[in-house]
């Protein structure tokens, strides 16, 4: 599994993922046994660049899909399919459509964020798609209020960043469910180095928790993060090959 968070405030959107792959193994000599999660790699690419678009991709789920890792299909993607003019509504629809060409039953998820310039100003972009599931959603505008809006998603083993995050309700001594006071993040008031850090935090907080759980340690290795604004987009940690 993974964990991938993306956060768009109102100087600029930033994408970060963790770059842990574990596979499920099933014992040969117990084949009717649980397969065992094992972890392959810390060094598995979640969050890419489209240099030429200034266009941030991110994905979680099902991600070695064919036995390939995804960095090769998103170089395949970009190579093949993409356009000079495409933005990021057509970039979005062309991934699901890439995708479910050979995986339509891949419950693989994507986010997908950028700008588009709209008359005289750049308007944040930012899209979950799934494959499977055949989801196509603007995850940073409110249909009703019909305006953009400032926030985070995130993806995959989110379970330790939801439950800082989304509200916590507890009975009471009448067996009502009663909702605990929690202080909010402001993210319309958030700066892009604080979006930057919180981004850090939530993956690198997963990964902390994780190794006291008793659980698969599924959210692992270094964390890449990429901030995307209207001026471009550029990776502000990235692991390299050495």
């Amino acid at each position: 599994m993974s964990l991938i968070v993306t956060i768009y405030v109102p100087s600029g959107i930033v994408m970060a993922s963790d770059s842990r792959q574990t596979v499920s193994l099933q014992r040969q000599d117990m084949p009717n046994s649980t397969p065992i999660p094992i972890v392959s790699s810390d060094y598995v690419y979640k969050t890419f660049l489209l240099p030429k678009h200034n266009v941030g991709i991110s994905t979680f789920g099902e991600t070695f899909l064919g036995g390939i890792p995804m960095d090769f299909y998103i170089q395949r993607f970009e190579e093949e399919v993409l356009q000079p003019q495409d933005r990021v509504p057509e970039i979005a629809t062309k991934l699901l459509n890439f995708f479910k060409a050979s995986f339509a039953n891949a419950d693989t998820s994507f986010h997908i964020a950028g700008y588009v310039k709209e008359g005289k100003s750049s308007v944040p972009y930012v899209y979950h798609i799934n494959i499977k599931r055949n989801e196509y959603v603007r995850l940073n505008y409110n249909s009703e209020l019909k305006k953009t809006i400032h926030g985070a998603s995130w993806g995959g083993e989110a379970d330790v960043l939801s439950e800082i995050l989304n509200p916590v309700f507890v009975k009471d001594t009448t067996g009502k469910f009663v909702e605990l006071p929690k202080s909010p993040v402001l993210w319309d008031a958030m700066p892009l180095q604080d979006a930057i850090d919180f981004a850090v935090y939530a993956i690198q907080t997963t990964i902390d928790t994780m190794r006291f759980q008793a659980r698969p340690k599924t959210v692992g290795g270094p964390i890449d993060v990429l901030l995307i604004t209207v001026d471009g987009a550029k990776f502000i940690r990235r692991k390299e090959i050495k």
